[in-house]
């Protein structure tokens, strides 16, 4: 197998980003939870009710506590979940619909208060990073459902007003790679498990917790879709950027773990990968404050070198 990097891809998707008539892309319902009824495991339950695969549910406390010896909030929880027949359908609209497999959320309580939230992608913030349109119907029930669900999941929930204004992406909203894959057919299934061992080895290496993966080209097969010979997304995470972050934005979980999906098209030599930059964070959170940003920007640089250097 022969696979190097063809080019650099980044494209500013040509959705409005301006801060000042935008809706929120990142949506928080908050809700009391005064009697601690509810919790990280009865929204998981709320979930998979309707419908979703939990790829994970994880208490951050634990791990900030073991690694930086201390904690942000009364709670805090980062929740990905997928569904596999919705997000397969927009894939069909856009492969840029892998970064919701799987969509992510947080779940937290801030210190001094007895309110739960759940922090996840709006409608309009899928559509802005991904170029689908929020009126495609897909997007609709997709979004409808997630709102429904959240619903069940905080009763009584309302919808939050941020309390920043996003701000107008300074950067491009998704980096993306094509290599050139050239590998006989009989041998694709190993060259691919060498390079997503190579992959996921070099992540964790420098530092990223691989928190999840999907096999959307399985999804997709199931659903009658035969256009690609492999199509994974794998959830990555770098403790270090969610531990600074959620200081004082815990909402950020709508954005964290991040997906890294590649995929090949069957009849075609290219192999695409790619991943949300830092600059949804920058744009959608209104994230500008220095340790922020450096932590963020760092941890997109390790992720562009680790691509480059397994597919040199």
């Amino acid at each position: 197998m022969r696979l190097k990097i063809k080019s650099l891809v980044v494209a500013l998707l040509l959705i409005s980003t301006t801060a000042a008539n935008a809706s929120q892309d990142i949506q928080i319902y908050t809700t009391d939870n005064a009697k601690g009824t509810i919790t990280g495991a009865t929204i998981e339950k709320t979930f998979v009710d309707a419908g979703f695969t939990i790829s994970g549910n994880r208490d951050m406390h634990i791990a900030f506590k073991s690694k930086f010896g201390q904690i942000n909030n009364k709670m805090y929880h980062l929740f990905y979940l997928h569904k596999k027949d919705l997000v397969s359908e927009l894939i069909k609209v856009s492969p840029k619909a892998a970064l919701f497999a799987p969509l992510s959320m947080s779940i937290y309580m801030r210190k001094g208060s007895n309110d739960i939230s759940i922090s996840s992608l709006s409608i309009d913030g899928m559509a802005k990073i991904t170029g689908i349109s929020a009126k495609n119907k897909y997007m609709l029930e997709y979004s409808k459902l997630i709102e429904s669900t959240i619903a069940k999941a905080l009763p009584n929930a309302h919808l939050e007003k941020l309390a920043y204004k996003q701000q107008k992406a300074e950067g491009d909203l998704i980096t993306s790679f094509t290599g050139e894959m050239e590998v006989e057919a009989d041998e694709l299934e190993d060259e691919v498990a060498g390079l997503e061992m190579e992959l996921k080895s070099s992540l964790e290496t420098v530092g990223f917790i691989i928190a999840g993966y999907n096999r959307l080209g399985d999804d997709l097969k199931e659903n009658g879709y035969n256009k690609y010979d492999f199509f994974d997304a794998y959830s990555i995470c770098k403790l270090s950027v969610i531990f600074e972050v959620s200081k004082k934005h815990p909402e950020a979980g709508a954005l964290a773990p991040c997906t890294l999906y590649l995929y090949k098209e069957k009849g075609s030599d290219e192999v695409h990968l790619a991943f949300p930059s830092v600059y949804n964070w920058f744009s959608s959170l209104a994230i500008d404050d220095e340790t922020s940003v450096k932590e963020l920007k760092a941890a997109e640089q390790l992720v562009v070198d680790v691509v480059n250097e397994v597919i040199e």
